[in-house]
């Protein structure tokens, strides 16, 4: 039996756990293993990491963590049509049922039976992993795979920051974390009339302006609001994106969106928001649209042709690269807040 180097949730507790475990060999007839070539660190990582809340009610150890990887394809099962061996894939890691009246329509990412790899089922942070053979996304560029591997996370910046027009528009990327930095850098790729990033970190500021972004606004220094009119001369965002989670951001962005104006809110947050209902969503006339995931596959087609396309800064959304043994690196590095995409390579 040969055996591959993993990372596993071992027990009901903090942290992760460094084991050799059988690669997996029961290849199902719509399934294919996957050498994992990278992998990256995403922040639901680091929450089943510290065994949270979140985490204390949704995950079920023992299981093999992590869900953003690129890899080559080694073996297919029979059933297989969409991959072919050698292939350089990513994937789409909700595992949807295709049957519920949300699948039916083809709104697959809000599946009333999502399962999620390295949530729900074995994930990638290994040398091998087994994947369901329909959510393999076939990558056709040259791209280093180290960059193919935050392709996932970059699908949630580009359906918060796609759903809604940003070429010539004024936009407000509310949280630099990883994800909203690379949704500073698509609102550059796309053409936005100025891009305004709201974040308090500094090494995130540096970084989101490197991406693109004309103005960044420290609120711990700043009065946001009365900034973010000042730099639309006093009419407000066109659009906010909102990647942050955080209760007071959240409330100052409804104050500086322009009447007529459009949110995508993708962070989670763990406070209840108090917002002027009337004046600021109703009478302003406002769009607001949750963002879960990435659409199956509208945003992955999305996704690969930015990719393909060489206007995104990958090289430098990618702060930080580590061998997979080095994961306790890697992982204090994300909860350090000091970086941008932390890549492992098995």
């Amino acid at each position: 039996m040969e055996m591959m180097t993993a990372f596993i949730k071992e027990t009901k507790g903090p942290g992760f756990k460094m084991v050799k475990k059988p690669i997996p060999s029961d290849i199902g007839p719509d399934e294919v293993l996957v050498k994992v070539l990278a992998t990256s660190i995403c922040g639901t990582d680091v929450h089943i990491y510290k065994w949270d809340r979140w985490s204390q009610g949704r995950i079920k150890p023992p299981l093999t963590v992590g869900h953003e990887f690129s890899g080559k394809v080694i073996k297919v099962g029979s059933n297989v049509t969409n991959v072919k061996l050698d292939d350089i894939v990513s994937a789409e890691t909700h595992i949807v049922c295709g049957t519920c009246e949300f699948c039916k329509r083809g709104e697959f990412h809000i599946c009333e039976n999502t399962r999620i790899i390295g949530v729900d089922t074995d994930g990638c942070f290994a040398e091998y992993a087994k994947m369901p053979a329909y959510n393999l996304i076939v990558n056709h560029s040259a791209v280093d795979p180290k960059y193919l591997s935050v392709q996932e996370p970059l699908g949630n910046a580009m359906h918060t920051m796609m759903h809604f027009e940003i070429k010539d528009k004024t936009v407000a990327v509310v949280g630099c974390g990883p994800i909203g930095l690379m949704g500073v850098n698509i609102a550059k790729a796309v053409g936005s009339k100025k891009i305004i990033a709201i974040e308090i970190n500094e090494y995130r500021i540096n970084l989101a302006k490197k991406l693109g972004a004309h103005v960044v606004i420290n609120p711990l220094k700043e009065d946001v609001v009365k900034r973010v009119l000042e730099e639309t001369g006093g009419k407000g965002v066109d659009v906010v994106a909102e990647f942050s989670g955080n209760k007071s951001a959240i409330e100052q962005s409804f104050k500086y969106i322009k009447p007529g104006g459009k949110m995508s809110m993708l962070g989670i947050g763990e406070q209840n928001i108090e917002i002027d209902f009337s004046n600021d969503i109703v009478f302003k006339g406002i769009e607001i649209y949750g963002v879960i995931g990435r659409r199956m596959f509208e945003t992955w087609d999305q996704v690969t042709l930015f990719v393909q396309s060489g206007k995104l800064d990958l090289d430098v959304i990618v702060t930080h690269i580590f061998k997979l043994e080095d994961m306790e690196k890697g992982i204090q590095q994300m909860i350090s807040g000091n970086s941008g995409k932390v890549v492992l390579i098995p």
